[in-house]
């Protein structure tokens, strides 16, 4: 960016002044500075110019990693051609594995960082001295860098905030939080949510610290939160513990409030009306989006978004299960079944399930199942292995979350749990640079049950296989 661009970029985060996105006039912005975009379209047979309704942008062609940002050189994804107006890279893993590389620049991390300020001001972060600990993993993945940067946003528009960033190290942040907390009203923990209840299993005195919890990449149970409040000393688990809908395709995408928690937890207790409103009898992840950042969509039960970026993306499809609620809808859903949410901002709703048809979300790494098919094709246990398995996530009796996979014995064989276990692990270690980085050590070798050939529950005869359990 150039320095009068970066001096806008801010002008606007300090005002906080931002209108809703017109997503007519960001489309028209895209193809006329995006060349990836526009050839993109071309492939498509699409002519921008006959694109001017919403009904016109909502039908033009879904873009992903896959049809879009893997099919063009880099440079031509960002704008007017340029990767050098970036100046941060982060890097995911896709649906395969494969890593992604998002360029972004400062102005992408001022939009994310007013989702930050939504947060820490519920927090109460805007007054009160806070010490925000990013146990998130540091590297080239978006969580521990990018969130850094935004906290530090907030303290430069005068926040008083303090930021250190161990990562996910847990005896380091174990070392320094008892130094620092003392000096400060409260501390925020900011990371993936088993690794922030290691940690806090870990500790002691955490009642003294006023802690309150930023939370980003799995969906927890309700019963989780409350677990994890008690044990932390958290006074207001609706108010005091957040999770973030967050990619490294965007940022952060939405909150949860006290509003949606409120919500969430009403639902957690009444099953039968949140299969009502969600379609599934799986509790979602439930947060409010701000309609001048992103402008969401639902198509075939997953989530759209369009949004400015390192990369502008249109109708990308991010092939998260969820949908899109508007905010009076949902509130007049509370209403007419006796419920009144607790206050929150007046924005519109996103939920998500995940992405349970293609991964499994541990220690907020994505685990692909093609990884765990190369451990199963090693020749110490190839042999008595079809191949087929299930990957599920669970809550063991004490919280703590779990990896497992379910794998079908060949027919007449016996098998070695813990043989396989190994095998799997050291297979995840070198192909998931996620599951090395953000999994501790101790939790990497995986639950494997084994099951005989055409068991009806996990491997039916003649059923098409599905990989992935939800949870």
């Amino acid at each position: 960016m150039r320095p009068d661009d970066v001096i806008k970029a801010y002008q606007a985060f300090f005002a906080g002044d931002r209108r809703p996105l017109d997503v007519l006039g960001f489309f028209r912005e895209v193809v006329a500075t995006v060349p990836a975009y526009r050839k993109f379209l071309d492939t498509q047979g699409i002519d921008p110019a006959g694109v001017t309704t919403l009904a016109d942008f909502r039908r033009l062609p879904l873009t992903s990693k896959a049809a879009y940002q893997s099919q063009y050189p880099l440079p031509e994804l960002c704008r007017e051609g340029r990767l050098d107006a970036c100046d941060m890279i982060a890097v995911s893993s896709g649906s395969s594995g494969t890593p992604t590389i998002w360029p972004r620049s400062l102005a992408d991390e001022l939009h994310v960082a007013e989702r930050f300020e939504q947060v820490f001001r519920t927090f109460e972060a805007d007054t009160r001295t806070t010490l925000a600990v990013v146990c998130f993993p540091l590297g080239t993945w978006v969580g521990g860098l990018f969130t850094a940067a935004c906290v530090r946003h907030l303290a430069a528009k005068g926040f008083p905030i303090t930021t250190v960033a161990p990562g996910n190290n847990k005896a380091e942040i174990l070392r320094v939080l008892p130094e620092l907390a003392p000096h400060f009203d409260q501390v925020v923990l900011l990371g993936y949510p088993p690794f922030v209840k290691d940690v806090v299993d870990s500790g002691t005195g955490w009642a003294e610290h006023s802690v309150k919890m930023v939370f980003a990449g799995e969906v927890f149970s309700e019963e989780w939160r409350d677990l994890v409040a008690q044990r932390a000393g958290v006074a207001d688990p609706v108010s005091g513990m957040v999770s973030l809908y967050g990619t490294a395709d965007a940022g952060v995408l939405g909150t949860e409030t006290p509003k949606s928690v409120s919500i969430r937890r009403f639902l957690a207790a009444r099953p039968a009306l949140a299969r009502e409103l969600f379609g599934e009898s799986r509790l979602p992840t439930l947060v409010q989006y701000d309609p001048a950042s992103r402008f969401f969509e639902a198509d075939n039960g997953t989530l759209l978004f369009s949004g400015d970026n390192g990369v502008p993306l249109v109708r990308y499809h991010i092939a998260d299960e969820g949908g899109v609620l508007a905010h009076a809808e949902l509130l007049e859903f509370c209403a007419r079944n006796g419920f009144t949410p607790a206050d929150g901002p007046d924005l519109p709703f996103v939920y998500l399930f995940g992405r349970s048809l293609f991964t499994v979300s541990f220690f907020g790494a994505n685990i692909y199942p093609e990884n765990v098919t190369v451990g199963l094709e090693q020749p110490q246990v190839s042999g008595w292995v079809t191949g087929k398995f299930v990957l599920e996530t669970y809550e063991d009796a004490d919280r703590d979350r779990r990896l497992r996979i379910t794998v079908e014995l060949a027919p007449g064989h016996a098998g070695d749990a813990e043989v396989l276990a190994t095998s799997i692990r050291d297979q995840l270690l070198r192909l998931n640079s996620e599951f090395a980085h953000y999994v501790p050590a101790e939790r990497q070798l995986p639950e494997v049950v084994l099951r005989p050939a055409g068991d009806p529950e996990y491997f039916p005869v003649g059923v098409k296989h599905r990989y992935t359990r939800g949870t």
